[in-house]
């Protein structure tokens, strides 16, 4: 850090288990993500090519390959794998991996309909190949599953080889773990956190009021996903207490 300052949170070192910022690529130029690494590169610890992007892109290979020497791991969207699943071509997805040399991948099915066994069994079989994340919860805002329901599917994909669970909530934060107006399911989560590590779990949260809810609720080493890419900066000053939203909070505690 550039000054020394007393009573900040302790902040888990990078590979992280815990404090993950997942940010959210949702079309970014080589150039863009040059610089983006610049100035935020050590606070980043996943990248998500968001939902099918990575099908469009003209520059994948070099987009990729910038993360990596980075050391920034960079995986493609959930949607990606729905879109081959759904078509009977899952062999060529796991191709498609290889491809780009891809060390993550995500299994979602907020899209698509899933059987959940089906489903758990994508994550055993690339659990093989990659580190796989797997995402609970559906994009559609009518389907509202019952906490006891997110809580059976959180512990199934994990007892399939999930390494993390990502609490959907779309790029726009007003589905799954939210509701329509972006404000926090709060029961919910209270019951998810009961039965479930809080490790374990990634939410997204790509509005700034849910990404200090969350840091108030768990704290410092909350992982976060869909985060944008100019927010990194400012979320990380969120998680050390040196922003207004939470500059009480940790001096309080620490």
């Amino acid at each position: 850090m550039n000054f020394s300052l007393k009573n900040i949170p302790d902040r888990s070192i990078k590979p992280r288990e815990k404090g993950v910022t997942m940010v959210m690529d949702k079309g970014l130029s080589v150039r863009e993500i040059e610089n983006l690494i610049e100035v935020a590169g050590p606070h980043i610890d996943l990248v998500k090519l968001g939902w099918a992007t990575s099908y469009v892109t003209p520059n994948l290979g070099d987009k990729i390959k910038v993360y990596k020497n980075a050391g920034i791991p960079v995986y493609f969207g959930g949607t990606l794998f729905e879109a081959f699943a759904i078509r009977g071509q899952f062999d060529d997805y796991r191709r498609v991996l290889d491809k780009y040399d891809l060390r993550y991948a995500e299994v979602s099915d907020g899209s698509i309909e899933i059987p959940h066994e089906e489903k758990c069994n994508y994550i055993s079989l690339l659990s093989s190949q990659v580190t796989v994340i797997s995402e609970v919860g559906s994009k559609d805002a009518q389907k509202i599953f019952a906490p006891y329901k997110w809580i059976k599917m959180m512990k199934a994909e994990l007892e399939a080889g999930s390494w993390k669970l990502i609490a959907e909530s779309r790029e726009g934060g007003n589905v799954g773990i939210y509701r329509d107006s972006g404000e926090v399911r709060e029961g919910l989560i209270d019951e998810i956190l009961t039965q479930i590590p809080e490790e374990k779990i990634i939410w997204e949260a790509p509005q700034k009021g849910q990404q200090v809810w969350f840091i108030k609720l768990i704290g410092a080493n909350v992982n976060l996903g869909n985060i944008a890419p100019a927010e990194v900066i400012p979320l990380e000053t969120i998680r050390l207490g040196l922003r207004g939203d939470t500059f009480n909070h940790f001096l309080n505690t620490i």
